[in-house]
């Protein structure tokens, strides 16, 4: 038997022993993850996010660490055949070294990603930074891998990073604008003056229901049902209305007037009770609230006071007034009171002078 067919068996029996080690990795990756799954089902919620995360998180890391041991072998069995030269080991053993870093870096990278993914419906927090915090995440350990990588592979990174310092800030300076915006988005999701959901008015006149809170930019849609995009950098500089916080009940203020002859403590208690009736009634009314009225002004043709309503959301306070200001009108109409017409009275008496009668001309 020649030296090329002991090399050929040689060969053949790595290449089976490599397929079938990697064939049993697989088969155990595969019931490891189904009794994580099991597990999942039979712990408690707690314990079930934790596990959820781990199995979605070791999914593809599995996959790569089992390709990572099929090189390693294969290099290990050529290593002992002597086939390959030193370098080309050396390559092999590179490109292993490469790959265990990679394998670590997007474990943690799809660990995190899930994690937030899974306990966002837990925390206000994780909802509204859930975009910012896993693009700002995946982008530091992507840059921290690449630098691990060359780094093992015998690449010196200190002149990198020290162009990448210069870089970097070459780019802030072209890119003031976008950054502005980022951290000021990254402000408005720390400090959480609104929350996605919240109906909020800027100083500048927008008003409606925060849709999103982005990279660069706070997505608003408004009452109209159309979309207003607001960089980041004005929303965290304006004065903010949050008509949801701390509580979304509102009160509700309406104006009305009555003739000057109306039995005011008569006035008050009809009006109390058709506003009483209608918080009462109404789907949008706050049941529990005791409304009340306040006189404030002699006018010109009535005396004006204010009805305060509460209505469980800003929004809706538009068909409680509506209703209220039927109500209002058709029960002041059976009881006689009189809302006024704006009119002028001229007192003749009053502007009566003793002055002589002016010459005429």
């Amino acid at each position: 038997m020649d030296l090329s067919s002991i090399l050929t068996t040689e060969q053949s029996l790595i290449a089976s022993a490599c397929i079938v080690v990697v064939l049993c990795l697989y088969m155990a990756k595969r019931l490891f993850l189904v009794r994580l799954r099991n597990q999942i089902r039979a712990q408690d919620s707690q314990v079930t996010h934790f596990y959820q995360v781990l199995a979605l998180a070791l999914n593809a890391p599995l996959n790569l660490i089992i390709f990572t041991i099929l090189l390693w072998l294969g290099r290990f069995g050529l290593d002992i055949t002597g086939i390959w030269s030193y370098e080309q080991s050396d390559v092999i053993a590179d490109v292993i070294r490469a790959l265990i870093i990679i394998t670590f870096i997007l474990f943690i990278e799809r660990w995190v990603t899930y994690a937030i993914k899974v306990y966002a419906a837990r925390s206000s927090l994780l909802t509204n930074t859930r975009s910012i915090a896993s693009g700002a995440i995946r982008a530091c350990l992507i840059g921290l891998g690449i630098l691990l990588v060359l780094g093992s592979m015998g690449i010196s990174v200190t002149p990198l990073i020290a162009s990448l310092g210069i870089t970097s800030l070459a780019v802030a300076l072209a890119l003031q604008p976008t950054l502005e915006n980022f951290f000021s988005g990254v402000q408005i999701l720390i400090d959480k003056p609104f929350r996605i959901g919240d109906f909020i008015e800027l100083e500048s006149g927008e008003q409606g229901f925060v849709e999103k809170i982005g990279w660069r930019s706070t997505w608003i849609k408004m009452l109209p049902n159309n979309i207003v995009i607001v960089p980041n950098g004005k929303v965290s500089q304006s004065k903010i209305i949050n008509y949801y916080y701390p509580e979304k009940e509102l009160s509700v203020p309406v104006e009305v007037g009555v003739h000057y002859s109306s039995d005011l403590d008569f006035v008050e208690r009809v009006t109390l009770e058709v506003a009483n009736r209608v918080l009462l009634e109404h789907e949008w009314g706050v049941e529990t609230y005791e409304p009340f009225v306040l006189f404030h002004t002699f006018d010109n043709s009535s005396i004006n006071f204010t009805v305060m309503l509460r209505t469980k959301e800003y929004f809706n306070r538009f068909f409680v007034k509506s209703m209220f200001i039927k109500e209002l009108h058709k029960r002041y109409n059976e009881e006689g009171i009189v809302i006024p017409f704006p009119i002028t009275a001229i007192n003749l008496q009053q502007e009566q002078t003793d002055s002589t009668e002016l010459p005429k001309s």
